[in-house]
Order: C-alpha cells, then sequence, then structure tokens
C-alpha cells in the first residue's frame, strides 16, 4: 500500500499522457480524469461511436457478477486490474449483497495512476478492516498472490471470486496469459468463483466497424495498455476446465440482465463477452 502523499506525487506526474485507466472512468461519468484523458477518449468516440457504452457494459457486468457471486455465498473478492474506483465499486455492490457486511474485497492494479487515486478514494467509502488497494503485476501470479496473502483481508484457504474484468484485452497472447489463468486456477481453494471479461471483435456487423475496431487497437498502442481483442473461442480457453455458470460465456449484456443493461435487446451488439466459472471440489 502507498500513502497519501506519495499517491498525490503519482498522479500528479501522470498528467503527461492519457491514462487507460481514467479514459474509462471518463466513459462510465466520472470526475477521476483530466483534459488529456478527455481529449484522447473524444478522438475514440469519433472512430468508435459506442465506445462508452461498450465500457458501460463491461462495468454493469462486473456489477451484475460480482452480486451473483455475494449472493451464492461467496465473500471474499480479488479485483485484479480494478482500475479507479467509480459508480458499482465492488466493495459497494457486494455490501449491497450481503448487508450483514461480511465481504472483503482486494483491488490490484499495476498502474500507479490507478492505485494512487484508489488510496485517495478508498479513504472516504471504505472499511480498511475489510478493503484495500495494493500495487501488483498480474502476470507474476505467485508474487501477486503472496502480496494477496500479506494485507491479511484475505484468506486464501477458503473460496475466493477472482475477478478480472474488461482487463484481459490489455494482455497480448505473447504475454502468455494462458499460463498466468491456469496459475491462478490452480492457486484458488475449491469452490471459489473466476469472473472473466474482455472486448471482442466477433461478427462485426459491417467492414467499417471491423476497421473500426482495428482503429481501436491501433489507438490504445500510445496508451499505457497497449493490447488485443478475441473471439469467444479465443477466450474460452482462459476458464480452462471449470464449469460455467449459467448462462455460459456469452455477449455481456446476456449475462443476467437487468432493467439497466445496455444492448439487452441486441447483447452481440455490445462488443464485450464475459462470464463466470466455478472450481470444482478436488
Amino acid at each position: 500500500m502507498i500513502g497519501h502523499d506519495e499517491a498525490l506525487r503519482a498522479v500528479e506526474s501522470s498528467l503527461d499522457r492519457p491514462s487507460a485507466a481514467r479514459v474509462y472512468d471518463y466513459f462510465l461519468g466520472g470526475d477521476t480524469n483530466y483534459a488529456i484523458d478527455r481529449e484522447f477518449a473524444h478522438k475514440l468516440r469519433e472512430r468508435v461511436p459506442l465506445i462508452g457504452q461498450y465500457m458501460r457494459t463491461s462495468r454493469q457486468f462486473l456489477g451484475r457478477a460480482v452480486r451473483h457471486c455475494a449472493q451464492l455465498g461467496v465473500t471474499q473478492f480479488v479485483d485484479i486490474g480494478s482500475g479507479l474506483p467509480t459508480a458499482g465499486n465492488v466493495h459497494d455492490v457486494a455490501d449491497e449483497a450481503r448487508p450483514q457486511l461480511d465481504t472483503r474485497v482486494v483491488y490490484i492494479d499495476n498502474e500507479p495512476v490507478a492505485l494512487a487515486h484508489s488510496t485517495l478514494l478508498l479513504a472516504d467509502s471504505a472499511d480498511p478492516d475489510r478493503h484495500c488497494a495494493i500495487a501488483g503485476d498480474m502476470l507474476k501470479p505467485d508474487e501477486l498472490w503472496e502480496l494477496v496473502r500479506g494485507t491479511g483481508v484475505i484468506d486464501l484457504r477458503q473460496p475466493v471470486a477472482l475477478v478480472v474484468n474488461a482487463v484481459l484485452h490489455f494482455i497480448k497472447d505473447d504475454a502468455d496469459p494462458d499460463s498466468i489463468l491456469a496459475a491462478y486456477r490452480e492457486m484458488l481453494a475449491p469452490g471459489s468463483l473466476l469472473v472473466l471479461s474482455q472486448m471482442t471483435n466477433e461478427n462485426p456487423r459491417s467492414d467499417e466497424e471491423r476497421q473500426a475496431l482495428t482503429d481501436l487497437v491501433a489507438y490504445y498502442e500510445h496508451t499505457t495498455n497497449p493490447g488485443q481483442l478475441r473471439t469467444t473461442d479465443e477466450f474460452a480457453r482462459f476458464f480452462g476446465d471449470w464449469e460455467l455458470l449459467e448462462p455460459g460465456l456469452v455477449y455481456a449484456p446476456a449475462w443476467h440482465p437487468d432493467g439497466h443493461t445496455v444492448f439487452s435487446a441486441a447483447p452481440s451488439e455490445s462488443r464485450v463477452i464475459g462470464g463466470v466459472a466455478r472450481k470444482p471440489a478436488p
């Protein structure tokens, strides 16, 4: 964890280029973003007009998935690549789903800016005995898991909902995400849940949209978070042999939609796929 003054310095030193976390915050209607982030967001929207709704789709999926996990009785959450605290934080959703306030959350991000903002903002809304934000690198599972253990917030002997939402499209295949996800699946206790989502380039409606999605990936090469899009088949492997909960791996708006779900009438237009899987008993 980092201190308040260090967090402020990290934020102040980050304003020379867009932050992917703050761009996401902007599209979600948050206020933790700056002119350089908004300028980049406007450029994205010009090329991909629905980009803001795609990001809202990811955030809404996160909320519904966390609520579902909590209702199933899983009370521990590790959110990797959590980004900036904004509307629908994991701890807020989990506490709402379980008013007995027995849920615990560790937020993890490797972007200093996101961690700095988390440190500042969680101080106003979180319970330090049950919630914390730490720096960690998803690409180093063993090291990250020890950091989680060291917080004292999570009992890794018990089921955990591991959340990797809207992150895997920032991890290219040459970083070997297969081995990384396999390591996390191995370390999680039986009964744990794996919540995954990412943007997809599957079934574009036109050649123009196909090119727009290609341009989107190219634009992000100029941020701290370059990446790649994947089809459903390419993404499904990250769940390993775990049992997918109903309705399976689907376009995110089709995963337990509610009255607020964007693209609920046409889930395939959301460009976001997601699912939740459970680790079987040995």
